[in-house]
């Protein structure tokens, strides 16, 4: 690692608790340092602007996941033999053993069912009138993640609180990654648990897993953690979406109003808010070569961070980029990552967020803010951890 980084330095510690409730502010002085920031703190270059995230994301050949994507040594070094700490072959390999589950023909088969449920779960939370947007934003996902991935119903009620802490432990190993790394250990210890006692649900994806492990080819020890590779992204990734949207139309009626009045907008505003406010911050990869970005010389084995949420905001990129918008073209967001790393189950989530904002848009005339919204502390996650609102019935 460079004593004296070829990069403009950005001191500040964009992972405290500070920075986490106030993240755009940390966004904007680091795009307005350069392409390439060294991070002092976690001794990392960051990427704040759109063009050298995605340049990164698509260069899978010198920007690695195999060494890991987190910002400390022990969750590199736990998480190997993950999809997401993978490349090249084996990490298609991994992403093959799932991938007929994910296609738009195979998820289309659930579309009814999700709709269904978000129905459900709209009209109790307008016969109520006053929800936390967060515990509304949380109900589809868990009931169609668990099911979908083949989780039994006994150990649910830790699953939030488990995928939560999945993602602290691949900041920094600060306050948050220790306080959370019971947790996230006790996700993989109770899959394995599950695996063991071949528990998962009949039909599901984990199901599948099983079987491919009794003909051979899927190692029984990578059942767990390809159910945990699939269930925690899922979980806090859609929330955050479903709870952003709540609050980005409490606070923006005008968008509401167009977004009643053509729904059809309705997947442009899922990718307006993934943009706006991308479920994850940032995710590094190992530079497997000497190379350069942006006039910026990168040896090897430093670390990039690729830092979705500002790429997502950078005016290079987009007009206005801190306007929330739903008539703009924001499918070349970031928040869904890009190239092979690209996620997986980003067809599930804009699925269900959409079967929300279908739901609602039939049932709400307006939401209304009834609070002050908290942010919840997570090193990657970026969602709310509260959301007062009520909900108008039309």
């Amino acid at each position: 690692m460079p004593a004296r980084p070829d990069a403009p330095v950005y001191r500040a510690d964009m992972y405290s608790a500070a920075a986490i409730r106030d993240t755009h502010t940390h966004y904007a002085a680091l795009r307005a340092l350069g392409p390439v920031v060294w991070l002092s703190k976690h001794k990392v270059y960051a990427l704040p602007r759109y063009t050298e995230c995605k340049a990164v994301l698509l260069d899978d050949q010198t920007f690695i996941s195999g060494d890991g994507v987190a910002l400390n040594p022990l969750a590199n070094r736990v998480g190997q033999g993950t999809t997401l700490f993978s490349d090249g072959d084996d990490h298609a390999r991994r992403r093959g053993q799932v991938a007929h589950r994910l296609t738009p023909r195979a998820l289309r088969t659930m579309t009814a069912t999700v709709e269904d449920r978000a129905a459900a779960i709209v009209e109790a939370a307008v016969a109520g009138r006053d929800v936390d947007g967060v515990e509304l934003a949380t109900v589809l996902p868990m009931s169609v993640v668990p099911d979908f991935v083949g989780w039994p119903k006994e150990g649910r009620e830790h699953l939030l609180r488990w995928a939560g802490a999945a993602f602290d432990c691949l900041g920094p190993m600060n306050r948050q990654a220790v306080r959370t790394l019971p947790a996230s250990l006790g996700m993989m210890r109770y899959a394995r648990r599950v695996v063991r006692d071949r528990s998962v649900l009949e039909g599901s994806m984990g199901h599948d897993l099983l079987c491919a492990a009794d003909e051979g080819t899927v190692m029984p020890a990578e059942c767990a953690t390809l159910m945990i590779d699939y269930l925690a992204p899922s979980l806090d990734t859609t929330i955050s979406a479903i709870s952003s949207a709540l609050h980005l139309f409490a606070t923006h009626p005008e968008q509401w109003r167009l977004l009643k009045a053509d729904p059809s907008l309705i997947p442009n505003a899922v990718n307006e808010v993934v943009r706006y406010e991308s479920p994850i911050r940032a995710f590094s990869r190992s530079v497997a070569r000497d190379t350069e970005l942006a006039g910026t010389t990168l040896p090897k084995g430093s670390r990039v961070l690729v830092v979705y949420g500002s790429a997502n905001r950078d005016p290079l990129e987009w007009d206005d980029p801190d306007t929330f918008d739903i008539r703009r073209d924001a499918s070349r967001q970031l928040g869904f990552g890009q190239g092979t790393h690209g996620c997986a189950g980003q067809g599930l989530a804009r699925m269900e967020t959409s079967a929300m904002l279908r739901a609602l848009v039939a049932r709400v005339d307006r939401i209304e803010p009834t609070g002050t919204p908290e942010w919840a502390l997570n090193n990657l996650i970026h969602r709310y951890q509260r959301l007062p609102l009520t909900l108008i019935a039309a």
